[in-house]
């Protein structure tokens, strides 16, 4: 068995995997359409001879962490024919994908999961839920007078959307910085409908909703809001389909508060466990993850258990400067006198507190840093604290 790229050699078959794994099909057209956006070197399989066995594809992005775009590898695709399951093979691809981010600098890694305890086997962990919401439009927010203009386009407006969005992604760990490519391959294909933008009065782009009606219902795509005029006047447009959708369903951030200031809070309210993230790089990771800035140098080790990527997995020592610049670096052992001031923990707890999603203090309490209280409160004074949140799927 061997793992390499897939080939346009091996694009139907690579297609015809995808298909039955995820239980779709594929027009003649669309076949055409997905070919033309084949990607060989984002596609890594497991190959017996010249058979394709398993496979996955490993797209190339850029996620937002405390404000600051960090490189990414989007894990998605993964897939097995029966006859070859439960041999390792997706085990071995994702072992070989970390290696690949690795070399690529890409020092983390988000992926949607069948299965939350499978890829939390590899590293991975959960790290944001999504609040759903399923709204009556009679118990929707109160209409108000906002100063400002809601237009819809005829058109997708790319850059004026882009702009609007990007200002948005900066404030939550895990968003995804789009590029011109993903708005037009995947925002416009997969979340069809209607655009609108909100104007302040000086004409500036503030908010942007994506949305359609089907059947008497309202899918909200997404909804940003730069600020808090945008967000009542974008509810005020939502209220205002009221003689056509009898209901709005969409998704928000954790810190979303629309239960608070609706007259009627009982709608249909879930949380939903959405992505998992994992760190690949450990050292690299700490060198561009923006810290908190405190008034001193502060300085911990950190024993991290990572079974799947050795150069992970060992001691280390991290300093942060007052600025909030962090160095991690790998150590043979501990001496004595770093004892007391030594954490321990997994990958996937590890990736959890500095993604924002859990509390180092949270964690110690659970049991999954393990450590004295001084050295704990060590990192909650330079981990920020942040919300999660993620529009996109792959």
């Amino acid at each position: 068995m061997i793992i390499r790229n897939i080939t346009e050699s091996h694009y139907e078959e690579s297609l015809n995997l995808s298909s039955f794994a995820f239980q779709m099909s594929y027009s003649d057209d669309e076949r055409t359409a997905r070919r033309a956006k084949f990607r060989p070197e984002e596609k890594w399989g497991a190959f017996e001879g010249d058979q394709l066995m398993a496979q996955l594809t490993l797209l190339p992005l850029t996620v937002y962490i405390n404000g600051r775009p960090i490189p990414m590898g989007g894990l998605a695709g993964v897939s097995t024919w029966p006859e070859f399951r439960r041999q390792g093979l997706v085990s071995k691809l994702l072992r070989h994908s970390l290696g690949v981010m690795r070399r690529d600098g890409q020092i983390i890694s988000l992926l949607h999961p069948f299965e939350f305890d499978f890829y939390r086997r590899f590293g991975w962990e959960m790290f944001l839920e999504q609040r759903r919401y399923t709204i009556a439009s009679n118990l929707l927010p109160k209409r108000s007078q906002a100063p400002g203009t809601v237009v819809r386009l005829n058109q997708p407006d790319t850059q004026t959307l882009s702009t609007v969005y990007e200002q948005y992604a900066r404030r939550y760990n895990g968003m995804l910085s789009r590029n011109p490519q993903w708005w037009e391959e995947r925002i416009y294909v997969r979340k069809q409908g209607q655009i609108a933008v909100y104007r302040s009065e000086s004409g500036k782009a503030q908010g942007y909703i994506i949305y359609d009606v089907k059947e008497s219902k309202m899918t909200v795509h997404e909804l940003v809001c730069l600020n808090e005029t945008a967000r009542q006047s974008l509810w005020t447009f939502i209220a205002n389909h009221d003689s056509m959708a009898k209901e709005v369903t969409m998704v928000a951030p954790m810190d979303d508060d629309l239960i608070s200031i609706l007259d009627n809070p009982r709608i249909k309210h879930e949380i939903i466990p959405y992505f998992m993230a994992r760190i690949v790089d450990i050292e690299a990771f700490a060198a561009n993850y923006p810290f908190a800035s405190t008034e001193a140098v502060n300085e911990l080790c950190i024993r991290i258990a990572d079974r799947d990527a050795d150069w992970n997995n060992g001691f280390f020592r991290l300093q942060v400067d007052p600025q909030g610049v962090g160095t991690l670096t790998r150590i043979p052992d501990l001496r004595d006198e770093d004892n007391q001031h030594t954490v321990t923990c997994t990958i996937q707890t590890l990736t959890s507190m500095l993604m924002g999603y859990q509390r180092p203090k949270r964690l110690h309490q659970l049991g999954r840093l393990a450590g004295n209280v001084d050295t704990v409160k060590v990192l909650e004074r330079i981990v920020p604290s942040a919300q999660t949140f993620l529009y996109d799927f792959f």
